[in-house]
């Protein structure tokens, strides 16, 4: 497998296993557990956000750029991204989660629909770079996703806030609408962009 390629499988993989130490200190009402997901979710998550740069460098130095590449390496980054918005869905300290349902699912109808834009896309023989709004959008929800996970870190800590906990939900779901705003904004802004220039195909 191409290095390019293998950073890319290598976030991909990593997303069941972001799911299973989120989640197992839940499902197994371990504290123990819960303190060790604690330290470990936030570096683990950053390491495999740098793969997104990694697999991009190597693929430009090593010459590896491929159509594979153009659209494993999206689809790789809509896993991770809902893989952590997916467990924004369950909160250690409040009976509804980070993340409103219906928020995590219009963006999953989103990154999908821009997935199967990429496939039409490549067949046509048109390479989908990313535009200002698409960038914009990841860089968001990555603060999100780091936001959420900071806080319920601190919480499986054990850890006292001076102020009222219902801050820190409101600007989690601040960010996470900013998320949803955003994401649909550079896909409208990705169909006018490129739909001209896919026309035959449609």
């Amino acid at each position: 497998m191409k290095l390019s390629n293998t950073f890319t499988f290598m976030r991909l993989c990593f997303a069941p296993v972001f799911f299973l130490l989120y989640y197992i200190p839940v499902w197994s009402q371990s504290i123990v557990l819960g303190k060790i997901s604690a330290f470990v979710m936030i570096p683990l998550l950053a390491l495999f956000e740098l793969t997104d740069y990694w697999d991009g460098h190597y693929a430009r130095k090593n010459n590896e750029v491929s159509d594979f590449g153009k659209l494993f390496d999206p689809f790789a980054d809509v896993m991770l991204n809902l893989t952590v918005f997916l467990c924004a869905q369950h909160s250690s300290w409040q009976s509804h989660g980070y993340m409103p349902l219906v928020i995590f699912v219009l963006i999953m109808y989103r990154e999908f629909s821009m997935n199967f834009l990429r496939m039409i896309a490549i067949k046509s023989g048109i390479a989908i770079a990313a535009r200002k709004g698409g960038k914009c959008k990841t860089v968001f929800y990555i603060i999100s996703g780091f936001f959420m996970l900071a806080v319920e870190s601190a919480f499986r800590l054990g850890l006292q806030f001076p102020f009222s906990v219902s801050i820190l939900h409101t600007v989690a779901l601040v960010l996470f609408c900013g998320c949803l705003v955003l994401s649909y904004a550079s896909f409208i802004d990705y169909l006018l962009h490129f739909i001209p220039l896919l026309k035959k195909d449609l």
